[in-house]
């Protein structure tokens, strides 16, 4: 292997000492890319008029090389704000009843696909790896192989993969899936992922599986595998104990007094469950009212896809319930929701989260959940936190010792509340430890090194 070459909708490198807007694909990216000497190729997030190919911008961040394309209106609109966040987004967080199926959308998707594959192919060299990320992108290696591209490419999918009832509503699913096995390596967050794309290959696409693993479909062979996500933790402690934290968790000490804080810090987003997360913050101040003046809320809801109606409508829903709630329980010394719409630096957040005695993660389905992990990892170990974390966020399957909660059962989010609330100090303690054990060892390095070593071991496509 010569180069990594990585491939995603946007190019969001983090610069200068923290940055608001890097999420953790790009943080988790960059990580990568340092370590050698990379080309991160992608989106500009610049919207032009015509759809003209145009020429690449290409720059250079520390040793890694950044390339860009343009989209044009019609593509954005078409690929970026349709087929990607209003019918593959909402379908893979298991909502139907937002996905919206429309052809000229989907032929927006495979174009913008193919013209990716035809700007980065002329910058491919012979042992380059390509290693391309999330359902933006899906369609981008079968055009690369229809070019002749035989370097070995890998797919990883930072979101759910829907169970095969609810990708058959997608009118195109035969060539989504059919894109999939273009790639060499295609990897998932959890095991319960891998499993709907074994039972989609096996009962839809009359495809095989082996007894070593590997996935027969559509003419190609192909592996599939479970490479989980991480933080790099190492650098998030030292967030938490940067200058910044440590003004944010004074004045949020300073702010609550004794009282306790719990914290959901998420995009504003329907697939984080949000409403459900402040009815259940409500219900716990009916049923335990010994909360009440004790306890408060910090929801940091950061804006995210404002152009798509729903994400308006989220909004407007929680801005209802917060006011809604707090004109029910706040006192002249007190306020039960402090909600905020807004981001925040990394430094800042992981002030605020080891200020706060609950980090509640309730997702009603997730592929990860980062800040899941950056809860654990900012905590005090001697006065650490607990995290109370949605089984439908695939984090789940490895923070065993956060209170495992159903995001859809209001009770079962107030009687985890309750409990982590109430926890000894040594409890907190005890399950601290072994979160962030599991965070420490199952970091982005072990994430990166995992798939990459994956798919250097893949033999080589034949042309």
């Amino acid at each position: 292997m010569s180069r990594l070459i990585v491939v995603s909708n946007r190019v969001s490198i983090p610069r200068g000492r923290d940055s608001a807007q890097a999420g953790g694909l790009a943080v988790a990216l960059y990580a990568a890319l340092r370590r050698y000497d990379g080309i991160w190729f992608g989106w500009s997030g610049n919207v032009v008029e015509t759809s003209g190919e145009g020429h690449p911008n290409i720059s250079k961040v520390s040793n890694v090389t950044v390339v860009t394309i343009d989209l044009s209106t019609d593509d954005y609109d078409e690929y970026y704000n349709g087929f990607a966040n209003r019918t593959l987004w909402p379908l893979f967080h298991y909502r139907t009843d937002l996905a919206a199926y429309d052809r000229k959308y989907d032929k927006g998707y495979f174009r913008v696909n193919a013209r990716f594959a035809h700007s980065l192919a002329p910058m491919v060299e012979p042992d380059d790896l390509i290693w391309v990320h999330d359902y933006h992108l899906i369609g981008c290696a079968e055009e690369l192989r229809r070019m002749g591209l035989t370097q070995k490419i890998g797919f990883f999918l930072h979101i759910p993969f829907p169970a095969t009832e609810i990708l058959l509503t997608l009118p195109n699913h035969q060539a989504l899936v059919r894109g999939l096995f273009a790639y060499d390596l295609v990897g998932f967050q959890t095991e319960s992922d891998l499993r709907a794309f074994h039972d989609y290959v096996m009962f839809e696409a009359g495809g095989s599986i082996s007894p070593t693993g590997e996935l027969t479909a559509h003419g190609r062979t192909i592996r599939a595998g479970v490479f989980p996500i991480g933080i790099d933790a190492k650098e998030f402690v030292a967030k938490a104990e940067s200058a910044e934290a440590k003004r944010h968790l004074d004045r949020m000490r300073h702010s609550m007094g004794q009282r306790k804080l719990i914290i959901g810090v998420d995009r504003l987003d329907y697939s984080k469950g949000l409403p459900t997360r402040l009815e259940s913050f409500e219900r716990l101040l009916e049923t335990y009212p010994e909360n009440r003046g004790a306890v408060s809320l910090l929801q940091v809801a950061t804006p995210s896809r404002v152009e798509v109606p729903e994400y308006d409508d989220i909004r407007q829903e929680l801005e209802a319930l917060s006011g809604r709630i707090n004109g029910r329980f706040a006192d002249f010394d007190w306020v039960p929701i402090r909600y905020i719409s807004r981001a925040y630096s990394q430094r800042a957040l992981a002030g605020l989260f080891r200020s706060s005695r609950i980090g509640l993660v309730t997702p009603l389905r997730d592929g990860m959940n980062l800040v899941a992990k950056e809860f654990v990892a900012a905590q005090d170990a001697a006065n650490p936190g607990v995290l109370v974390l949605s089984r439908f966020a695939g984090a789940s399957d490895q923070l065993a010792d956060a209170l495992i909660v159903n995001p859809y059962d209001v009770d079962d989010i107030v009687e985890a509340l309750q409990r982590g609330l109430n926890f000894s100090l040594a409890e907190r303690r005890k399950r601290w430890r072994r979160l962030m054990e599991v965070v420490r060892e199952e970091d982005v390095t072990a994430w990166r090194n995992d798939f990459v070593g994956a798919l250097d071991a893949v033999p080589r496509t034949v042309a």
